[in-house]
Order: C-alpha cells, then structure tokens, then sequence
C-alpha cells in the first residue's frame, strides 16, 4: 500500500558499496557505503569497478524523501560542519555471497540515529554531494519556520518554606542521612 504524504519530495539515490579484504581473521571481507548517487537508475549489486582485492558495487536504488514533518531534523542536518546523508545496511538472510541489503537513505540525523539504537544494522554517515544539497537547502527554505523561543515564567511559590532534610515523617528510623542527629533512640 502506497502512501502520499502532503508537500513531500523524493528522488531515487543509488547507493555505492566497497568491499575489501578483512583485516582480521574472523572477517573474510569489510563492507563500507562510499558514495550516493542521486538520480541512479535501479541496480542490484552491480559491479562498478574492481581493483586488485577491492570491489565497488551499485548496490541499490531507494527513494530518499523528504518531509515536512522531519524539516527541523534537515534544518539541523544543514547547520552541521559538514552537512551528510545517512545510509542504512541490514544483514541479509537470503545470502548470495552478499551479507548486506540497503534498508534506508535519508537526510534526518534524527532517523539515522534510531537505526543506531539495535546495533544490527549499519549505519553510514558521508557527506552531501552539492546537488542533493541545493535540494535540500530550498526544501528546508520552503516549508521550515523556526519557532520562537519562550521562556516561561516561574511561579511566585516560596521556596524558602520548606523543611528540606527532615526525611519521611511517616517512617520511625534511628537514623537518617538528611536529619541531623537529636538523642538516641531504639527501635523495637
């Protein structure tokens, strides 16, 4: 079932992943998303250049959407040092000799970051190429306004009044941290 989303955006991005020879001994390959191809044809796994024991591949094509409803997430994507796309790679369990699948592209630092929560997936930060930047740069001028911030007033309660270190009144103790000692007193 499809769903339309009011005033969002999307545009297919291909997704770009190296693999390279394990350094240890207990990972035969090292799996790494290297770039984002926005506008990309579809593709599975397609071979884009091999040098020696490292190989390139067109992994996928997924939409990347934006929505009006995660623009503060984009908005503070933008104000970061340098502003970066999010892939996301989950285990393949019908493994053809590739152990990953491409699940998710976004633009929301805020989306990414719950992909990091379980660990199973991984999570790939690189940087947005400056088409896909202008794009989201006037999708954010479009429909994010910023709200104003209000401090709020605090009440006029005294605070002086109260008997702070007391302890529970309710509790016969012999002793408590936050009362200070009177005359020794046994508890049966």
């Amino acid at each position: 079932m499809s769903r339309s989303y009011p005033n969002s955006v999307t545009i297919p991005v291909g997704v770009v992943v190296r693999r390279t020879p394990g350094v240890t001994r207990w990972a035969k390959y090292a799996w790494a998303v290297t770039d984002v191809l926005p506008g990309a044809a579809a593709a599975d796994w397609k071979v884009l250049r091999t040098e020696g024991d490292v190989t390139e591949y067109h992994a996928a094509t997924l939409p990347l959407t934006l929505y009006v409803s995660d623009a503060e997430a984009y908005a503070h994507e933008l104000q970061a040092r340098v502003p970066s796309i999010y892939t996301v790679l989950r285990p393949n369990e019908q493994s053809g000799g590739l152990p990953w699948s491409v699940a998710l592209v976004t633009a929301s630092p805020y989306e990414a970051q719950d992909y990091c929560d379980p660990a199973e997936e991984l999570v790939e930060k690189l940087p947005l190429p400056h088409g896909l930047l202008a794009w989201v740069v006037e999708f954010v001028e479009k429909h994010y306004e910023e709200e104003a911030f209000v401090k709020r007033r605090r009440k006029n309660a005294r605070v002086d009044q109260t008997d702070d270190g007391v302890g529970d009144a309710r509790i016969r103790q012999a002793t408590d941290v936050y009362r200070a000692p009177r005359r020794r007193e046994v508890i049966n």
